[in-house]
């Protein structure tokens, strides 16, 4: 399988400046401002059908389209690596093994935008991986790839690294946008979309750290080369799957976007641990909703996920064998969000404690047959909430309720967890 994001990646190490050039990085940006239009670039990256990596899989090209061109003042490309989402982890190993190919990568969208400067938003725990690209900007500046007349083409761009005060919700866009400004990380109401007002009401584009990533091989290699890589018709590019629970290998591989569920976890997985059976897993990430044995088969790619019932996210897939309890699964995903809620809006604000309550009712086998019920209402009002945080929260409570209802009903008449194990 060729490797896009990992192929500069070294064991135990990060890659060097001198290493990444030598294997053709920067390359792409030499072509790019030497060859190519900011049109031409941003029509590279629709004809290869990028979607984006950070959970919406929305097309990139696409949304670099809406920045208007005729409005005064400055753009802003912000890179979200505010990666809080529990079971995904692909940017703090992309970033630790290779800055490169993100500094490369916004150089590269700044181009095509049109914006001047950008701004790297990273979750404050990623030490490692914001000492990384401190000092990637750095080497990239004396070696005339960032700043002022970059390789003397007349396109200048700065990037500076913001380390995020630490919340889930500073992954939504808007509420990012916020917290850069200096505010409480509150969603903004939409619209104005940010492509038209966003940060310091300028048009503003916000990607994620492996979507900004493939920037560089789509434009060195071409969207046919990168449409290729993928395994089905359908799909783009390889994708950073993040393995963990109850399989063999538990780490961040890149695989052919389209590669069945069931394939990814018999082959790089290595299968289930030893005398373990698969029951289910998160196949995108934890606000997705559960996959089963029965959806071994499903191509692991954005439209295929979505068809089969759940969303392809982030790609963190976290797996579950059959001594699992998918309520206590469950109530642990909620208690996170229920305590990351920003607090903005009442459904958020107020429905998920009162959904991680009954959650608990249920597996200390207090619950009733009409918390079922007030379970499946939860679902329907929480998609109300002002923005994707509650209703992507939902998303195991809906997986639960549809394919494991009768493990509630066990919880309900035993009056306990039938599961000893936790």
């Amino acid at each position: 399988m060729e490797q896009l994001l990992f192929r500069h990646n070294r064991p135990g190490r990060a890659v060097t400046f001198a290493e990444y050039a030598g294997e053709g990085g920067f390359d792409a940006l030499r072509k790019a401002l030497r060859e190519l239009s900011p049109d031409a670039v941003q029509q590279l990256v629709i004809d290869a059908n990028l979607r984006g990596r950070g959970g919406a899989g929305f097309p990139t090209g696409k949304k670099w389209s809406f920045v208007p061109r005729d409005l005064p003042g400055p753009r802003w490309l912000i890179c979200n690596c505010d990666e809080m989402e529990p079971g995904t982890y692909k940017d703090r190993v992309l970033l630790e093994a290779n800055p490169y190919s993100l500094v490369e990568g916004m150089v590269l969208a700044a181009y095509a935008i049109g914006v001047r400067h950008a701004f790297i938003f990273i979750r404050r725990g990623y030490e490692t991986a914001a000492a990384n690209l401190r000092r990637a900007i750095v080497e990239a500046q004396e070696a005339g790839l960032l700043g002022e007349n970059i390789l003397g083409s007349g396109f200048s761009c700065d990037i500076d690294v913001h380390v995020s005060a630490g919340r889930y919700i500073c992954g939504e866009e808007t509420a990012l946008m916020n917290a850069l400004e200096g505010r409480r990380a509150n969603p903004r109401a939409k619209p104005p979309f940010p492509a038209v007002k966003g940060l310091w009401g300028g048009p503003t584009v916000v990607n994620n750290v492996e979507t900004l990533a493939n920037i560089p091989a789509i434009v060195a290699h071409g969207p046919a080369w990168f449409k290729g890589l993928a395994r089905i018709p359908e799909a783009s590019g390889t994708k950073l799957f993040c393995i963990s629970g109850h399989v063999r290998n538990t780490a961040c591989f890149e695989l052919p976007l389209g590669m069945p569920l069931g394939e990814i976890i018999d082959g790089p997985c290595g299968g289930m641990l030893p005398g373990r059976e698969f029951k289910a897993c998160i196949p995108g990430g934890a606000s997705t909703p559960f996959f089963t044995k029965e959806h071994w088969g499903v191509p692991m790619d954005f439209d295929a996920v979505a068809k089969a019932g759940s969303r392809l996210g982030t790609g963190g897939i976290v797996v579950f064998d059959t001594d699992t309890c998918m309520v206590a699964a469950t109530l642990n995903l909620i208690s996170f969000y229920a305590r990351e809620s920003c607090g903005w809006c009442t459904p958020c604000r107020e429905g998920l404690p009162y959904v991680r309550w009954i959650l608990e009712e249920i597996e200390a086998g207090r619950g009733t047959k009409e918390h079922i019920a007030m379970l499946r209402e939860h679902v329907q009002y929480l998609n109300y909430a002002f923005c994707p945080l509650a209703p992507g929260a939902m998303g195991p409570v809906e997986g639960l309720l549809r394919l494991f209802e009768d493990e509630i009903r066990q919880h309900i008449l035993r009056k306990s967890c039938p599961f000893s194990n936790h």
